[in-house]
C-alpha cells in the first residue's frame, strides 16, 4: 500500500509531474494511485516505507553519483562554456581529453572544479580520476534555415508530400524513392526549396497490415516498400524479376488502384524482390560483385543495429508476425545462442533484409542528392515519429532503453475528450542515460542521414510524455519528466554534423516556456492554418503570425482546405460517430458556416460584404480560397512555409482521421496524376508561383546575409 509520507518525494524524484496545467489552463493533479502504478511499471515498489526508502536511495545515487565510477557514460554540454561533472573532483585533478577530430591535450579542473570550455563539437573521450566517459558538445544552436540559405531573415517555401501517395509507372502499387525523385524535380522547377515527406521507418514486412507510418516496427532503419531497387541494379533486372515471379499482371492492377491495398502491394514486392536478390547474389559479372561490396560495406557500416533488425524480420517470416514478447524466451534476447545459432543456420534469409535495407537506403541518398542538385536549399524534410511499436523491431534490441508496460499518449483537451492511447512504446529516461543515449542518438542519426531536415513529431515528448498504463484508459495515464536539456544538446549536435534544420511539432498541451526553448536551441515551431487564432476565434492577420515557427495550411491528421470548405471532415465524423455528445452534423456546419466567413474575411474574399457572418461553401469558389490562403501563408514572417500537396492540387480528403483504424482509408490515398505530372496543371503552376513570388518579394526586402552579426557558424 502506497506511503503519502513518503510517495510524493519517490514519485517526483522518478521525474513524474504531479501537477500540471490542462489545454484550458486549469491546474490538475495525479493521483495517488496514479502514481503508485506508474511508480511500479518504472521499478520503484511502493508497497511500504522501507521500499520507497529504497527506491529513493537508487535514484539518488543515479542522479547525483558520489564517486566517477557510477559516472553515466555520457554528458552533454554546450560549446565554449565551463563543463559540471556528474560528482564534484578537487580543483587541479588532471584529466586527458581525447577529441573526436583526433587530437589529445592534458589538462587541470578549475577553481570550480569543473572542465574548461571545450570549443570543438563533437563526442570527445574523457579520461579522469580512474574514470572514462564520453562528453557530447554541442552547439547552442540547431543549424537554421540561414545557415543552409545564406540570408539572415529567409523566407523559403517548399511542399509536403504523403511518399506513399505518389505514382510512376512501374512502382508496383506504392510510392517509392524513384517516384520521389521525380517529385523533387518538379518543385524544385517552380521554386521549391524543401519537400517535406511523411515517415520512412521500418515496418512490419511479415506483418503488412501494420502500414501506419507512425507506428513502425524501429524509427532506427528504413521502409523496404519504399525502394525502387531499378536505380541500383537496372530496370531490365527488376522487369525480369517481375515476369518470372508471374506478377506483372498484378502489379498493373495495383498500380491503377485509387487506395493502396497494403497487404497485397506489400506481398507483391517482396516476392520479386527474393527473385532479385537471388539472381543478384549469383551473378559473377564485375558490375555485380562491385555492387555486393558495396552493399557488405553498408552492412559493415550498420553494425548490429542492422544485424539485429535484419534478424528480427527473418525471425518473424519463421515463427509468425506477432509480437516478440510471446516468443519462445531463448529468441527474446538478440545476444541469446539460440539466436546466434538461428543467425547461421538463415544467413541468406537475413542477408535479403540486408539487401532491402541498402537499396532502401541508397534510394533515399539518391533523393537528397537530387534535391540539392535541383538547386533546393534543404531538400528533403524526414519526419521523426515520436514512438515505436512495442512489438517491434526497436523495443526488442534495445530493451534496456525502453519502458515496458505503458504507451504513448495525450490527456484529454479540446478535441479529444477521453485523451489519446497511441498504443506506442517510449524511452525510459533513466536507460537512455544508462547506455549513453545510444538508442536516441542512433535515431537522430537515422533520420538525418538522407535528409536536409526534420520534423519530429511531438517534439513535446523530449520534456514530457503523457504515459498510459497497460490496459488504462488515457485518463488514468500521468506525466513523466525527460532530461531535455540533454536531448535538446544532441538535437542541435546532430542537426550541425547532418548541415539539417529542425522541426518540432509542438501542436497539442504545451507546458510553459517550451516553445521558448525550443527558439533558443533554432529550433522552429509549428504553425498551422486552423489553430492560427485570437481568443475571439478571429483568424490571425499574415504579419501576426510567428517568426520562429514553420507554417502551414494543414498537416496529415486535419482537412484538407478543400475539404474543410466543403465541410467534408463533418461528413466523415458524423458518418463514423465521432462527434461528441453535444455536437451534430447540422450544428457543427452552422459552426463551419461561421468559420468560413471568419476565415474569409481574414484572407480579404468578402469584397463588398466585410461584415458577412456565414458562408455556404458554394459562395466563393474553392480554388479561390486555396490560393488566398496561399498568398496569406507566403505573407507570414515565417522563415519557412511547407504547404502540403493536397492544398497544392486542391484535394477534399485528409490523408488520416484520427480515432479511426478501418473505418477511413488512412495512409491510403493516392494521387491520381504521375508524380512527373503532379504540379503541372495550370491552376497548380499559378498557385506555387503566387507562393513562389510572395516569397521571394518578402526575402528580397530583408537584411542582406552580410549585415549578420554576432552569428556564430561551426565550420
Amino acid at each position: 500500500m502506497c506511503m503519502s509520507a513518503s510517495l510524493k518525494e519517490l514519485a517526483e524524484a522518478a521525474g513524474l509531474l504531479l501537477e500540471w496545467e490542462n489545454s484550458d489552463g486549469e491546474p490538475c493533479q495525479l493521483s495517488e494511485q496514479v502514481q503508485c502504478t506508474l511508480l511500479e511499471i518504472l521499478g520503484y515498489s511502493t508497497a511500504n516505507e522501507s521500499a520507497t526508502e529504497e527506491g529513493l536511495q537508487r535514484l539518488q545515487r543515479l542522479h547525483a553519483p558520489q564517486h566517477p565510477a557510477e559516472w553515466p557514460p555520457l554528458i552533454t554540454a554546450e560549446c565554449d562554456a565551463p563543463i559540471a561533472l556528474p560528482s564534484p573532483l578537487p580543483p587541479g585533478t588532471t584529466f586527458t581529453l581525447q577529441l573526436e577530430q583526433g587530437a589529445a591535450t592534458e589538462g587541470y579542473l578549475d577553481g570550480d572544479g569543473a572542465l574548461p570550455s571545450i570549443t570543438a563539437l563533437g563526442y570527445h573521450q574523457l579520461q579522469i580520476a580512474d574514470a572514462e566517459l564520453t562528453i557530447a558538445v554541442a552547439p547552442r544552436q540547431c543549424y537554421s534555415l540561414s545557415d543552409a540559405s545564406g540570408e539572415a531573415s529567409p523566407k523559403r517555401w517548399g511542399l509536403a508530400a504523403q511518399l506513399y501517395a505518389l505514382r510512376r509507372p512501374g512502382d508496383g502499387g506504392i510510392g517509392d524513392t524513384l517516384a520521389l525523385e521525380q517529385c523533387i524535380r518538379q518543385a524544385a522547377k517552380q521554386g521549391a526549396d524543401a519537400l517535406a515527406i511523411s515517415p520512412t521507418h521500418a515496418m512490419f514486412s511479415a506483418a503488412p497490415e501494420r502500414y501506419s507510418p507512425y507506428s513502425p516496427s524501429t524509427r532506427l532503419l528504413y521502409n523496404v516498400l519504399y525502394s525502387a531497387a531499378e536505380t541500383l541494379l537496372g530496370e531490365a533486372c527488376v522487369q525480369e524479376a517481375q515476369a518470372r515471379n508471374g506478377l506483372q499482371a498484378e502489379l498493373r492492377r495495383l498500380e491503377a488502384d485509387d487506395l493502396l491495398d497494403w497487404p497485397e502491394a506489400a506481398s507483391a514486392k517482396l516476392s520479386w524482390l527474393r527473385y532479385l536478390y537471388d539472381d543478384f547474389m549469383a551473378r559473377e559479372d564485375k558490375d555485380a560483385q562491385a555492387l555486393r561490396e558495396q552493399m557488405q560495406a553498408f552492412r559493415r557500416e550498420g553494425g548490429e543495429l542492422l544485424e539485429d533488425h535484419c534478424r528480427f524480420e527473418a525471425l518473424q517470416r519463421e515463427i509468425g508476425p506477432g509480437d516478440w514478447r510471446e516468443w519462445p524466451e531463448d529468441l527474446r534476447d538478440p545476444a541469446s545462442p539460440k539466436l546466434a545459432h538461428f543467425a547461421e543456420t538463415r544467413s541468406d534469409e537475413i542477408g535479403f533484409h540486408v539487401f532491402l535495407q541498402w537499396i532502401t537506403a541508397d534510394g533515399l541518398a539518391r533523393a537528397q542528392r537530387v534535391a540539392r542538385e535541383s538547386g533546393m536549399a534543404i531538400g528533403l524534410i524526414a519526419d521523426l515519429a515520436v514512438g515505436a511499436d512495442a512489438g517491434g523491431s526497436q523495443t526488442w534490441s534495445r530493451q534496456t532503453d525502453m519502458l515496458e508496460g505503458v504507451s504513448i499518449g495525450a490527456p484529454p483537451d479540446l478535441f479529444n475528450a477521453h485523451g489519446q492511447d497511441w498504443g506506442l512504446a517510449a524511452f525510459s529516461p533513466d536507460g537512455l542515460k544508462r547506455s549513453g543515449f545510444r538508442s536516441f542518438i542512433d535515431m537522430l542519426r537515422s533520420a538525418f542521414a538522407h535528409a536536409g531536415g526534420v520534423r519530429i513529431d511531438h517534439i513535446l515528448g523530449l520534456m514530457r510524455l503523457w504515459l498510459i498504463p497497460r490496459g488504462a484508459p488515457p485518463t488514468e495515464g500521468g506525466y513523466l519528466r525527460y532530461p531535455l536539456d540533454d536531448m535538446l544538446r544532441l538535437v542541435a549536435l546532430e542537426s550541425w554534423r547532418h548541415r539539417g534544420i529542425v522541426i518540432g511539432e509542438d501542436l497539442g498541451t504545451v507546458a510553459p516556456g517550451f516553445r521558448e526553448k525550443l527558439t533558443e536551441h533554432g529550433i522552429l515551431g509549428m504553425q498551422v492554418l486552423w489553430f492560427e487564432q485570437y481568443e475571439a476565434h478571429h483568424y490571425l492577420a499574415a504579419s501576426d503570425w510567428n517568426p520562429n515557427a514553420m507554417a502551414t495550411s494543414s498537416t496529415h491528421d486535419l482537412p484538407t482546405v478543400a475539404g474543410w470548405w466543403a465541410g467534408r471532415d463533418i461528413v466523415w465524423r458524423s458518418r463514423l460517430g465521432l462527434l461528441k455528445e453535444t455536437q451534430s452534423a447540422e450544428s457543427e456546419q452552422l459552426a463551419r458556416r461561421q468559420e468560413r466567413a471568419k476565415l474569409a474575411a481574414t484572407l480579404g474574399l468578402l469584397g463588398v460584404k466585410p461584415t458577412t457572418e456565414t458562408l455556404e461553401a458554394a459562395d466563393i469558389p474553392a480554388s479561390q480560397v486555396l490560393n488566398a490562403c496561399a498568398r496569406h501563408l507566403a505573407a507570414t514572417p515565417a522563415p519557412l512555409l511547407l504547404l502540403p500537396v493536397e492544398d497544392a492540387l486542391g484535394l477534399e480528403e485528409q490523408a488520416n482521421l484520427p480515432n479511426t483504424v478501418d473505418e477511413h482509408p488512412n495512409w491510403c490515398r493516392r494521387w491520381s496524376s504521375d508524380a512527373t505530372d503532379l504540379l503541372s496543371s495550370d491552376e497548380v503552376r499559378q498557385r506555387l508561383a503566387l507562393i513562389a513570388r510572395a516569397r521571394n518579394t518578402a526575402s528580397q526586402n530583408e537584411t542582406s546575409p552580410s549585415s549578420l552579426s554576432g552569428r556564430t557558424t561551426h565550420e
